[in-house]
Order: C-alpha cells, then structure tokens, then sequence
C-alpha cells in the first residue's frame, strides 16, 4: 500500500468511498442527501491524501484543515474513510500517522476532531492509541441509524 498526496484522477475512487460511508449513516455527520460536489468540496478545501493498493485502487483517503479560521488556524482538524471490505488492514493507522506527521510539518500545534462517533469503536480505540484524548462528548449529538441517538466525541492530540 503506498500513500500519497491525491490528484485529480484520483476522485472517482475517493468518492466512492465516501459515498459508501455517507450511505451507511454509521460514521459521517452528512447526511443522505450530501452531493458529490458538496463532499468534493469539503473534502479538497485541505490537503488530500490517499491509500492505494498496488494495483491503484484507492482504499482509504483523509484531509487535513484548519479546525477554525483566523486565530485558531494552528489546530488541525482531519476527516478519514477507508473502503469497505478494507477495514482492519491498518489503512486507517496509516493513514492518521501520515497524517499527524504531515500537520505537524505544516506548523500546527494541535489537532481536533470535532465529531467522533461515539459508537464507533475502531475509530476511537485508533485515536485514543494515536495519543488523541477524548475531551468531551456531546450527548445524543448523532442520530445513528440502528443505535438511536448516541454522543460525539470531541477529541484532541498535541503535535
């Protein structure tokens, strides 16, 4: 697997990706009706990455932006999916380390993730493993689609 800044050519697979995990309701705040050019956008407006099997698939993708404008541009904020069916390869890990090391290149001080789905286990048991602490979580903030309403997880890691 090699990772690598994404290119144009790269978006049909990025979103498929993203298609897929908006369509699941488990991990995304978007919701159902999320465009490809609204989820192009937002997911360009950073730095872009993607995990590409050797053959060239894309199997995983992250952005890093700033967390907020202005004064608060020196905290990172960072979005991940990973393809279905590829889940528990360690794309995900690989994917946060480069890009932890990748912001912290960029000269930010910290990162924040703002909405980490509480029932999302894998995700949170890679993070906290990464160094992020969970410094709050908003109770009911996510309606998931089997579990009902359940926290987001505002979590954080010093680069």
């Amino acid at each position: 697997m090699e990772i690598r800044t994404a290119t144009d050519a790269d978006w049909p697979g990025i979103w498929t990706i993203l298609s897929w995990v908006v369509s699941t309701g488990e991990h995304f705040t978007w919701g159902p009706d999320t465009t490809e050019e609204w989820a192009r956008a937002k997911w360009t407006a950073g730095a872009t990455i993607v995990a590409v099997d050797p053959d060239g698939t894309v199997v995983g993708t992250a952005y890093t932006a700033p967390n907020q404008p202005g004064h608060g541009a020196h905290v990172a904020n960072a979005g991940f999916a990973v393809s279905p069916g590829h889940g528990g390869r360690g794309i995900g890990r690989a994917l946060g380390e480069r890009v932890l090391a990748d912001a912290k290149a960029a000269g930010y001080h910290a990162m924040q993730f703002n909405a980490v789905v509480a029932t999302n286990a894998p995700a949170v048991r890679l993070w906290t493993s990464l160094g992020f602490d969970i410094l709050a979580t908003v109770p009911s903030a996510f309606r998931h689609p089997a579990e009902g309403y359940v926290g987001l997880h505002i979590m954080h890691r010093t680069l």
